[in-house]
């Protein structure tokens, strides 16, 4: 979950790599530190706290040079101090490093054991120890790389330099992100463990796959396979994200504008998945053909947090339209157990980054027993990507914001994409039912235009509320997911305790919390399930809570009683989960900005989970 930049080249490092690990602040935010060649000499600055402290040094240090690598850390082994931070010397090696070594514990006492000091309590101080124990043994630079890493287990993302080869960065990766991108001049090289750090500087960029290195010097930029050094071919690939899209925008943070972003998002999900006609779904991009849809008799969705939480809703669609059996899965929990599947289960795995751990293990798993895997990511080129069968990309740009948002409604499209593909494959959605689905797909972006506009009277009840403790988020059927994601979303942000539940189980437990100083969010929208809603609804009322009810406008029934109202306008009883997500991430933002919370980098969370 750090963030890592490297750059070699022409013009001085140091500024490029510090507004790269700006764009990867998101990453990790405990410690940050750079290394560069300075007057031919490899030259350390390291602080804790965010990188504005780190800016501070450099300022009173004058540092400049190249090559430079530079760290934003998000601690997992030794806690955040200077010591601790990146990039880590050991007698002339330096080291940043995103992952885990697993095996550290007994590398280290056997390094120790043969005379090694550490300065630090980290697991990536070992790696600088075995690459300089391997130059001692007369191995060049990348070969010493080589020889050091294929003892190490676990994973990686690494930038690497050497005080005796001040022309050379060397990089490589094992199961954490890394992408290389190559400059306009001659000799100008990047590493960076995301794409917003090198869009101000290229596009024209190449995706490690676990396993790989790459050496970049005077000779240019070679991709090598770690295990045998052999030098391998790899296309690159254009980037079409505008640098603007990876900045703020305007907007007081990241987050709201990733909000408001998405309609945009939605409806860029949509292009070239909607048949000519406007009445059918094409999802052959994916590499699943109607015979394939055909042949699953179970799907199991696998994913982490707000992925999860999509994966509930997706349940519901692909339940009720494909008619297949589907289950949801925690990642962590279903890779510890021995899952029932086989080559007639499709496994949908969900991940923004496309590199969350635990559920790139869990989809190895069921690859394992044979089950095909569809990919729903937002990046390109990452790992679930390439280890996929087929993949849907949400297209949703950067999302820096560590609260996830717009990456959260484009994975749903993709599920009900899914859903009507598979069930009119099936056999069991008529055509005029698919017609409907389309229209109301291709009608969200304005509806969630709209649904933004209630952000002020959002803002007013947020006003009203901060003070709370705790809150309590009910609502049934395809919503209660979205309760679900609601009550996450006050939590990461604000730090307020909160708690989704089905509206159905509020009388076996939670009604005992409720009291005048208790809001209830109340999601109540006109579908199948409104009167019972409306009925909790009114339990919560007797009992003085305070309700905040989100409801469909023109409702005259759903205010008596309620502290305050929220009326949408709705997108169908199957697409509303999207119009009403948006107002709670609204009520979780402006929440957390009245009490003070680092909204984009809520305390103790990174952006993208790569360790477990």
């Amino acid at each position: 979950m750090c963030g890592i930049v490297g750059y070699i080249g022409p013009r001085d490092g140091v500024p490029v790599v510090m507004e790269g690990l700006q764009k990867l602040e998101y990453r990790g935010y405990d410690s940050a530190g750079i290394a560069a060649f300075a007057d031919g000499a490899l030259k350390l600055c390291r602080s804790v706290g965010k990188l504005r402290e780190l800016e501070q040094r450099l300022r009173a240090n004058a540092l400049s040079g190249s090559p430079v690598i530079g760290h934003t850390r998000w601690a997992t082994h030794g806690r955040p101090s200077e010591a601790n931070a990146h990039p880590h010397l050991y007698r002339g090696v330096v080291v940043v490093h995103n992952g885990i070594v697993e095996n550290y514990v007994a590398l280290r006492e056997e390094l120790a054991a043969r005379g090694h000091e550490f300065s630090s309590e980290t697991d990536t101080e070992i790696i600088s120890h075995l690459i300089a124990c391997e130059l001692d043994a007369g191995h060049d630079f990348p070969a010493a790389v080589r020889r050091a890493l294929a003892r190490v287990r676990g994973a990686y993302a690494l930038a690497i330099l050497h005080e005796k080869h001040p022309g050379m960065m060397i990089a490589a990766r094992q199961a954490s992100p890394l992408v290389v991108a190559f400059g306009e001049a001659p000799g100008e090289y990047f590493v960076a463990s995301d794409i917003p750090a090198l869009l101000a500087w290229s596009r024209d960029v190449v995706f490690l796959d676990d396993g790989e290195m790459v050496v970049c010097d005077a000779a240019g930029c070679r991709i090598l396979a770690v295990a045998d050094g052999s030098e391998l071919v790899r296309e690159h690939q254009r980037i079409t994200w505008d640098p603007i899209m990876a900045r703020k925008g305007g907007y007081r943070h990241f987050m709201l504008k990733e909000i408001h972003e998405q309609p945009l998002a939605v409806g860029n999900t949509l292009l070239g998945r909607i048949a000519e006609d406007r009445r059918r779904v094409d999802l052959r991009e994916t590499g699943f053909t109607a015979a394939d849809w055909r042949r699953f008799e179970r799907v199991v969705i696998i994913a982490c947090g707000t992925s999860w939480h999509a994966g509930l809703v997706g349940k519901f669609w692909l339940e009720g339209l494909a008619r297949v059996p589907t289950e949801v899965d925690i990642a962590s929990e279903f890779r510890y157990r021995d899952p029932l599947v086989d080559e007639r289960t499709l496994l949908i795995g969900i991940s923004q980054s496309g590199e969350t751990a635990d559920t790139l293990a869990a989809l190895k798993e069921g690859k394992q027993k044979g089950a095909a895997v569809l990919a729903i990511c937002n990046v390109m080129g990452s790992t679930l990507t390439r280890m996929a069968d087929g993949v849907l990309y949400t297209h949703a740009g950067p999302e820096i914001g560590v609260a996830s948002t717009k990456a959260f409604t484009t994975q749903l499209v993709c599920l009900m994409l899914i859903a009507v593909a598979m069930g009119a494959a099936r056999g069991g959605l008529e055509e005029e039912r698919q017609a409907d689905l389309v229209d109301g797909l291709l009608r969200l972006p304005v509806l969630l235009e709209r649904a933004l506009e209630q952000a002020p009277t959002v803002e007013e009840i947020a006003r009203r509320f901060h003070h709370a403790t705790d809150y309590l988020y009910l609502a049934r059927g395809e919503n209660y997911p979205i309760a679900l994601e609601g009550a996450l979303k006050l939590k990461e942000i604000s730090y307020i305790h909160a708690e989704g539940y089905p509206a159905g189980e509020m009388k076996h437990g939670p009604i005992a919390l409720i009291d005048e100083n208790l809001p209830v969010v109340v999601l109540l929208p006109h579908d199948r399930h409104y009167e019972k809603v409306l009925s909790n609804l009114q339990e919560v009322v007797a009992r003085d809570g305070q309700v905040i009810a989100f409801t469909a406008a023109g409702d005259v029934r759903a205010a008596a009683g309620c502290a305050d109202v929220i009326y949408l306008e709705e997108a169908g009883e199957l697409l509303n989960p999207l119009v009403y997500a948006l107002p709670l991430q609204l009520l979780a933002y402006y929440t957390a900005v009245l009490k003070g919370t680092d909204v984009d980098q809520p305390r103790n969370l990174a952006k993208s989970v790569t360790v477990e």
